[in-house]
């Protein structure tokens, strides 16, 4: 399916009232107390937790889940999630809509984030990037073998990988093509016939009356107003998650298909969720 959309047409611009600026430096003051104490126990714990078990974290991801979850509530953003986590070895693949999906994902799921190198050398999120186990890739194709590598190893050490195949963020309306580049690495013969995929389905529904793109974080949008802007609303959205049912790689003869398959999932149940969103 062919979906395509003008990535170039900015969020409207929203003004921020007295009292959001208010709110933008409790819920900030916060937040980065959250985040960054988070951070800083879970390096603590790490260093207990690296040594006796390598690349296997029995404990930090479940820190990462409940500051994740506190995020949230901070935020004053509804959080709701339906289907059963994965249980299977393999990976989970999702619609991006912003860099809000990262606490939404971590909030229900041990899982590890697949992310562009660059994320790694960026001030606060790279550190966090880094901290929580993120794997970085490099789209250069000349690296690609050495990628795989690594991520077949992830694999199987059991970790619950997570990437977005469209492969950029957008503003939250449409779910965008699926490339197939990263699902490869599940066609590797030791690893072929024990894996699996979960569809995941995300959908950010803004507050009552602003622009439906709210949360949409996409092109060339600045991260600092953007983040100041969800820091100031009130009331808040809300965001959902629909969980899939796994879909088997060994059901699969080539990657594409694989794509295809879990592209259609994701794209019928963001339309869903779109159509339904929950109550007030």
């Amino acid at each position: 399916m062919n979906v395509s959309w003008d990535s170039d047409t900015p969020a409207e611009a929203v003004r921020i009232p007295a009292l959001g600026w208010v709110r933008i430096g409790l819920r900030g003051l916060t937040l980065a107390l959250l985040v960054f104490g988070g951070l800083l126990l879970l390096l603590l714990i790490r260093m207990v937790e690296r040594p006796l078990c390598g690349v296997n974290r029995p404990v930090t991801p479940f820190l990462t889940m409940v500051v994740c979850r506190t995020a949230f509530r901070i935020l004053g953003l509804r959080f709701q999630a339906e289907g059963k986590c994965m249980r299977e070895p393999g990976i989970v693949v999702a619609n991006h809509t912003s860099w809000l999906d990262i606490f939404a994902l971590n909030a229900r799921k041990r899982i590890y984030f697949v992310s562009k190198s660059e994320v790694a050398s960026w001030p606060g999120i790279g550190w966090l990037a880094r901290a929580t186990g993120t794997v970085f890739i490099d789209r250069d194709r000349r690296k690609a073998a050495a990628q795989k590598i690594l991520f077949e190893d992830r694999l199987k050490a059991g970790h619950k990988l997570l990437f977005f195949p469209e492969g950029t963020s957008t503003d939250g309306l449409q779910v965008l093509p699926f490339k197939t580049t990263l699902f490869a690495s599940l066609f590797d013969p030791v690893l072929r016939q024990g894996l699996y995929v979960q569809p995941v389905s995300v959908v950010f529904h803004a507050p009552a009356g602003a622009d439906p793109r709210f949360y949409g974080w996409w092109g060339a949008m600045d991260f600092g107003p953007h983040f100041l802007k969800v820091l100031a609303a009130h009331p808040q959205g809300s965001v959902q998650l629909m969980y899939h049912a796994p879909v088997a790689v060994r059901d699969f003869a080539t990657r594409k298909e694989l794509a295809a398959a879990c592209e259609e999932i994701v794209r019928k149940g963001h339309a869903r969720l779109r159509a339904k969103p929950p109550a007030p």
